[in-house]
């Protein structure tokens, strides 16, 4: 059974050109005009495509209620603002990628299949996924074969973008990415957008995952570089400080071994001192 897309698209010209630009690809393309039609038709899609300028309910606010519906549905918008602030605010709503018009119907059909192909594999539709591990950090875990995530027991409502990016460094702890790498893994080689796509990601991310997005556990900036993911020294530190005065006090003879390790390892906590890393 081919992907169902939804187009999202006021503009009949533009509509009728989507719909040939997915119907020649062989996807079951669907046509919404407006807001409040969008929103009655996007649980039967297997993504959305979303024009942000709508008659009666915008599509910002189409992507917002869509979210809190369902974190995992692909979404791309495709818009004429190609304001910076409006590229990030739909981001920081819930889009996974965006496009502005006019846009080249190449471009847009590879960025929809990227798009439903890391779906698929994260849903398990790849036996190799589908047979992985759950990756578990602490009160994090990592399921890529179900594409579910949780938090100290509760779940996470993560986006498509947002999971790939948590497997992807969750995969990899202790490793620095840099914006241009976690683009090209994520978003796809062929994603020639900006790179403040991977921060307004991560920021997101963040403040689902860490206590305080300020002083983050998990997903540490590595100045001069990108990001990583906390490895399993860095972890124990944070845990060991995390103790109050007499668990630590009855844990220092315990802890001496790592502590000599820390003492002789630069590297286990790139963000102690960003010049490091300049």
């Amino acid at each position: 059974m081919s992907a169902s897309i939804l187009c999202v698209e006021d503009d009949p010209d533009i509509g009728r050109l989507l719909m040939a630009i997915f119907g020649d690809a062989g996807f079951a393309a669907e046509w919404a005009r407006t807001g409040e039609e969008a929103l009655e038709r996007w649980p039967q899609a297997s993504l959305v495509v979303l024009d942000l300028m709508l008659p009666g309910i915008d599509g910002l606010s189409v992507c917002r209620e869509i979210r809190a519906r369902d974190s995992a549905l692909p979404l791309i918008m495709l818009t004429a603002k190609a304001g910076t602030s409006d590229i990030v605010r739909g981001l920081e709503i819930g889009a996974d990628d965006y496009m502005t018009k006019p846009f080249e119907a190449a471009i847009l059909l590879a960025r929809v299949q990227a798009l439903l192909r890391r779906r698929s594999e994260a849903t398990g539709a790849n036996d190799a996924v589908a047979a992985a591990t759950p990756l578990v950090f602490g009160d994090l875990i990592i399921d890529s074969a179900a594409h579910r995530a949780s938090l100290g027991g509760e779940p996470l409502a993560l986006t498509a973008k947002e999971f790939a990016l948590l497997s992807l460094f969750a995969s990899h702890p202790g490793r620095g990415f840099s914006r241009g790498e976690l683009l090209d893994e994520v978003w796809g080689p062929e994603f020639d957008g900006f790179d403040h796509t991977v921060n307004t990601h991560i920021n997101r991310l963040r403040g689902k995952i860490e206590a305080d997005p300020a002083e983050p556990r998990y997903i540490h900036t590595v100045w001069g570089v990108g990001y990583r993911f906390a490895d399993a020294v860095s972890e124990a530190v944070r845990t060991r400080r995390r103790q109050d005065p007499d668990q630590r006090q009855g844990a220092a003879r315990k802890s001496a071994d790592l502590g000599a390790t820390e003492g002789s390892d630069q590297s286990a906590d790139l963000d102690a001192d960003p010049g490091k890393h300049s």
